[in-house]
């Protein structure tokens, strides 16, 4: 009787583990392309591990030793505060942002001021000429003897200039464009990702080197190429800004030497890119208090800002009145509008109702609840909001004020900036704060009814 033959190994997908009986160019599990592989033949039902000698014995957690991690300033205070203080010799650190939002404008004063320190920087620009490089760094003031520049796209290529300049930073810009010899596929592939990321953080271990690599993003704003490049590094770090404002937001993602709940905060200007170290008044409107306009305290990181929510309503006979938002989260916005005509008597079916917040911000967290409504009620009522009053809180579908998240340290940044009242989730309910928010207008009109 024949023997059955051996089934053909399966294709599995090196990202997350789907299978397939044939190969395909896409993962039908995760969408990837090229990570398909064959997986190797199975030499039997169960294989045997052997076990070793380990070099070292396990020691309990309590006997371990602790010490800091040193770290270098990088120069900008904004980004060290990102980082947790400073770059850490033989970190791994992934900045991603859109396309020009502003990453290698950062990364190129970053490397000014390490040189200006003192320190051989080598920046790898493997999407521009050295000669464009240079441009940008007249214009932002970043020229210096101590920065190198390199215009390469081959891995070993950029290894030579690591080991013939001895820097004492790297910056690779960008790491999808950076292609190495021992793998297949085009630069910007899963593979070639993996293999150009996983060698340079080698070196960067191996030498006490730290190395800082930009990542491009998807469609969806995620980092591209493969899963595993955030994996691999020590520090994932993401640039947001809006290219209508000149706002910039760098915030860490992940971070295994520090906190990841920091954010710096920079803007764009004609000579590059400047720090910010308190953009409290970057969200107000300068005017008098106009109806239809509130202050809330918004969280970014650690950071507590003062935010004005606008909204501005014109009655409309159309079946589907218009809901234009910026900034804010369109969905809780019509919810907010729901729960302020059936819990406070506020009617805005019949209205086309408009909100923004300031400065291009986006202010998205529930604590932008009550703010939103009282815009809303005074902007439908004709009431103004008092320059020294903010307004904090989460609503409920029942109408109530519902504490939010590190609400003390809210309030703690209110007070520091001459908020003299926050409304919050002591006015439990959402007819409470209004009536007492609108008991506090600097100049209401006469014909203005109460709740």
């Amino acid at each position: 009787m024949a023997s059955k033959r051996p089934a053909p190994a399966p294709f599995r997908c090196t990202e997350c583990g789907w299978t397939t009986a044939k190969w395909v160019g896409r993962c039908g599990e995760c969408q990837q392309w090229g990570t398909v592989v064959e997986a190797a033949q199975p030499q039997g039902l169960t294989r045997r591990v052997e076990s070793m000698i380990p070099t070292a014995a396990a020691t309990p957690i309590t006997r371990i030793e602790t010490r800091e991690a040193p770290r270098r300033p990088s120069g900008i205070g904004e980004f060290d505060r990102v980082l947790g203080g400073g770059v850490v010799p033989g970190a791994a650190i992934l900045l991603s942002g859109e396309p020009g939002v502003g990453k290698s404008t950062l990364l190129l004063e970053v490397a000014a001021r390490a040189a200006n320190e003192g320190r051989r920087v080598l920046y790898v620009s493997a999407e521009e000429s050295p000669a464009q490089v240079r441009l940008r760094a007249e214009r932002t003031g970043a020229l210096h003897d101590e920065l190198y520049l390199a215009s390469e796209t081959d891995l070993a290529t950029i290894l030579g200039h690591i080991d013939s300049v001895q820097p004492e930073l790297v910056i690779v810009d960008s790491v999808q464009t950076v292609s190495s010899a021992l793998s297949d596929g085009a630069a910007g592939m899963p593979g070639q990702v993996r293999e150009v990321a996983a060698t340079l953080i080698r070196i960067a271990k191996d030498r006490d080197l730290p190395i800082i690599l930009v990542g491009h993003v998807t469609k969806d704003g995620q980092v591209a190429g493969p899963r595993l490049l955030e994996h691999l590094v020590d520090v994932v770090c993401q640039f947001e800004g809006d290219r209508q404002t000149a706002l910039r937001f760098v915030r860490a993602l992940k971070n295994r030497f520090g906190p990841t709940d920091e954010v710096g905060c920079f803007e764009m200007t004609g000579d590059g890119i400047a720090e910010v170290p308190d953009p409290s008044g970057l969200f107000l409107s300068q005017g008098s208090p106009e109806p239809g306009t509130c202050v809330a305290i918004a969280l970014e990181g650690r950071r507590a800002l003062p935010v004005e929510v606008q909204a501005l309503t014109i009655p409309t006979s159309a079946p589907n009145p218009r809901r234009i938002v910026h900034g804010v989260d369109a969905s809780r916005v019509a919810m907010v509008l729901a729960v302020l005509e059936r819990r406070a008597g506020i009617k805005t079916s019949d209205q086309d109702v408009y909100v923004s917040t300031v400065g291009g911000v986006r202010f998205t967290e529930p604590a932008a609840d009550l703010a939103i409504a009282v815009a809303v009620a005074g902007s439908v009522r004709g009431f103004k909001v008092a320059r020294q009053i903010a307004a904090i809180g989460e609503l409920s579908l029942a109408g109530e004020v519902r504490p939010v998240t590190q609400a003390a340290q809210r309030r703690t940044e209110a007070a520091r900036l001459g908020y003299r009242q926050v409304v919050d989730d002591g006015a439990k309910r959402l007819r409470t704060a209004l009536e007492h928010i609108r008991a506090h207008a600097p100049s209401a009109l006469d014909d203005v009814p109460t709740f």
